[in-house]
């Protein structure tokens, strides 16, 4: 292991290789054991070193932006978690294409365009996730999705070779892409949006800032929608319907506010979490003979497979 951890010192700094790192540090759920190791990359060429010494050596890999739609094994991770975050996350505008990497929160590239009075992007400023992930999963929210403004990405095979792909190429659907079928990386993804008048794109963002208040609870820890959208249904009124609201097992707890999202109050654990989203599914599917498939990622050992 200390052979392993001087090859990632010989790739980027100190500061940004961590052993036994708590992941609870880095999810929006607050949960999380250590993962062996933490990289935090800010260039192209160390996440294709980092991803060599990796394959390499055979070691088990994940990339992560800011954890967001993540839960973590209370064992934590046995391998190596590469996050793409605030280390990549530069911006660019150029006329009404923005141009940014993996790491960029949702919000700041919302705020920019905004800035620059481009239009289109306003749907995702409250999004609490980075361009990495929401390009991999087509993020979208109030009528409005990644694919109706992405232009072109840059990803890394699982092998380290980059290549770029046009819009076309994507092949994106709901919470779904050929990036996330593929196991691509993203690095860097072009967006085209559209002239705008900007008070009007800040009215606009503020009034979706106001309806995600005051319908999702926010106050909490969480990962957003613990669900996809079953074809025809709405997860959280079918949690809802079958009388799940407020669930709790130890502190994990479908949320009062919004059925859809489970949340930490406090002091939950992995265990918690995982086994109220299986009570939930098994719920819904015996009162209404439909699956949910969890929206959020596990990552780590859980002793039931079945999410």
């Amino acid at each position: 292991m200390e052979d392993l951890y001087r090859s990632f010192q010989e790739i980027m700094d100190s500061s940004r290789t961590l052993r036994q790192e708590p992941m609870c540090k880095h999810t929006t759920f607050r949960i999380g054991g250590p993962a062996d190791y933490l990289l935090q990359p800010q260039s192209i060429e160390e996440v294709q070193k980092a991803v060599d010494v990796c394959n390499q050596r055979q070691v088990p890999w994940f990339i992560m932006g800011n954890g967001s739609n993540l839960l973590v094994s209370d064992q934590g991770y046995h391998g190596v978690i590469i996050q793409l975050y605030r280390n990549m996350a530069r911006v660019t505008v150029d006329g009404c294409s923005i141009t940014a990497q993996a790491g960029a929160s949702l919000a700041a590239l919302s705020k920019k365009a905004m800035e620059a009075s481009l239009t289109g992007f306003a749907f995702a400023g409250g999004i609490p996730g980075t361009l990495g992930g929401a390009v991999a999963m087509n993020a979208g929210a109030y009528g409005g999705e990644m694919k109706d403004v992405l232009e072109s990405v840059t990803v890394m095979e699982p092998s380290g070779q980059v290549k770029n792909l046009q819009a076309d190429q994507l092949e994106m659907g709901y919470r779904a892409s050929v990036v996330k079928r593929k196991g691509y990386i993203v690095l860097e993804a072009a967006l085209r949006l559209r002239p705008g008048d900007k008070e009007e794109i800040r009215r606009e963002m503020q009034d979706l800032t106001q309806k995600r208040t005051s319908k999702q609870p926010l106050e909490y820890p969480s990962a957003g929608s613990a669900f996809k959208r079953p074809e025809g249904y709405f997860a959280g009124k079918l949690i809802m319907d079958a009388g799940l609201k407020g669930y709790r097992v130890g502190d994990a707890q479908v949320s009062e506010k919004h059925c859809g999202f489970v949340i930490n109050r406090g002091h939950a654990t992995a265990a918690d979490v995982a086994a109220l989203m299986r009570h939930v599914q098994t719920e819904v599917k015996r009162q209404f003979q439909v699956e949910l498939e969890p929206e959020v990622k596990f990552l780590g050992d859980f002793p039931d497979t079945r999410l």
